[in-house]
């Protein structure tokens, strides 16, 4: 088979590409040898920012299959029957470590899911956990520069991470959450995904509720002890990718269920704990999980560069029938996801293949910038509005309104009758097994007891007792005795 015409970056055929052009043999390297230039100045831009959180991860694209019907609940059209099928792109990753970091480490995990809806792309972006470290968008620069390396020393400090979260009593839910025996996935497949926020969904006669989403793995939950996690790092410091690629390459596609809680948007001002607070759950009880539909995972990206690296989620992607609700944290996160990908890929980004729409046409007026591929035709306008037939507004929302009232300024969000920090982190410590409190206690003195300030590590007790008497007892004994050994 004859092989392809290796060309310049303008097409120009490359006569020799082993040798670079000199001054005779052995001479210096010609200036005017433009195949050289443009190799390693295209090399030397190959790389873009990476994330500053979510930096490493993986991904694969499936589809999104109703089971269930919820109409009732919304009228996104991507729910509208079962049956339906969705195309999406899924996109794991750690949280705190950078691009090369490993995948079996203690950290959350991001589950950032695309639908590519008839109706424009959605974007559904949660993690591993239902809850968060903190409830407030303005302290999330300050959480994660304490999680990440230390602009000093370079690594990663037991003194910044504990005395952040000795200052954060709202944590201790999460912290309960990373330190137990989920906290270290065994694999991408082998973990649950939430949306975390709560979203609104409103139904075709403008009805309001307030959901929460969970995707549970079909093929179970495990994870990984420190001890073997520690020795997975060692053989494959990509073990989660290696996994998750190899398996869909066999034909073994990993497949979620999904569920939402739904509350009656009426329901959430008297409800015992603030729904909109990313620290807190809804108890099942309160509110039972609804099977809505299936996600598969059936296809590897062709480049990973292309399609994991360069794919941008932004959770004000939203169709009609979806949209935000008062989660503070979400509401932070509607803009900074978005300017993110702006300053990393461009504004333009969203044209890049695996960002733009594939069932819906991306019809509007903005031109130019980096990178623009999408101009029209030559009678296009670039204003609104117009004489011409260019798109128009549709008047329809694409949710129902949230009511608002008061003043101006910065507040303490009003409690609800349980908004403490420490009881759902208990109910979640009781509801463990012994073997497993034995486990998030070792976790958590394993880390704590490296923190250099006495009055830091006080704090952090403080909470767990907070939480649970017993819990609080073992976390400071053992605690205690690792820093006498």
């Amino acid at each position: 088979m004859a092989k392809r015409v290796l060309t310049t970056e303008s097409g120009a055929p490359v006569a020799d590409n082993q040798n670079s052009a000199t001054a005779g043999v052995g001479g210096p390297i010609l200036l005017q040898d433009q195949h050289l230039l443009e190799k390693l100045a295209r090399f030397n831009r190959e790389r873009i920012p990476e994330r500053v959180v979510h930096a490493r991860g993986s991904g694969a694209y499936g589809y999104f299959e109703v089971t269930d019907d919820v109409t009732g609940f919304t009228s996104a059209d991507f729910l509208s029957e079962v049956g339906k099928r969705t195309e999406t792109f899924l996109r794991f990753s750690t949280v705190a470590d950078s691009l090369g970091g490993a995948d079996a480490v203690r950290d959350p995990r991001g589950f950032a899911l695309k639908f590519y809806t008839n109706e424009g792309n959605y974007d559904l972006v949660g993690n591993n956990t239902p809850v968060f470290f903190i409830k407030d968008p303005i302290k999330f620069p300050d959480f994660i520069h304490s999680q990440k390396r230390d602009p000093f020393t370079g690594r990663q400090e037991p003194d910044n991470v504990w005395d952040f979260w000795a200052h954060a009593p709202e944590a201790t839910h999460q912290i309960t959450w990373l330190m137990g025996d989920r906290g270290i996935p065994a694999s991408y497949r082998h973990m649950n995904g939430y949306g975390s926020h709560t979203y609104q969904w409103t139904n075709a006669e403008g009805e309001a509720f307030f959901v929460k989403y969970h995707f549970k793995t079909n093929q179970g939950v495990r994870s990984l002890s420190a001890e073997q996690a520690a020795e997975l790092v060692g053989k494959d410091a990509n073990s989660h990718q290696t996994d998750l690629l190899q398996a869909i390459e066999r034909g073994v596609n990993p497949s979620w269920t999904l569920h939402v809680q739904v509350m009656p948007a009426a329901e959430a001002a008297d409800y015992r704990f603030n729904p909109f607070d990313l620290t807190k759950v809804w108890p099942h009880a309160d509110y039972p999980l609804q099977r809505v539909g299936r996600l598969v995972l059936d296809r590897n990206p062709d480049n990973v560069f292309a399609e994991v690296e360069q794919a941008a989620f932004s959770p004000n992607n939203f169709v009609p029938g979806i949209g935000p609700s008062p989660d503070k944290m979400l509401q932070g996160r509607l803009f900074a996801y978005a300017d993110a990908h702006r300053y990393r890929l461009g504004v333009n980004h969203t044209q890049l293949p695996v960002n733009a729409p594939k069932a819906a046409q991306a019809d509007n007026y903005g031109r130019d910038g980096l990178h623009a591929t999408r101009y029209g035709s030559r009678h296009d306008k670039n204003y609104e509005p117009n004489s011409y037939a260019g798109p128009a507004q549709t008047g329809s929302a694409l949710g129902a309104p949230l009511a608002v009232h008061g003043w101006t300024g910065t507040y303490e969000t009003a409690a609800h009758v349980k908004d403490d920090d420490f009881f759902q982190a208990g109910e979640l410590y009781r509801l463990m097994s012994e073997d497993e409190k034995g486990r998030l206690v070792a976790n958590i003195a394993g880390g704590l007891s490296q923190v250099t300030r006495d009055d830091v590590i006080e704090k952090n007790l403080a909470h767990f007792h907070a939480a649970d008497a017993d819990y609080g007892k073992r976390v400071e004994e053992a605690v205690r005795a690792l820093r006498e050994d």
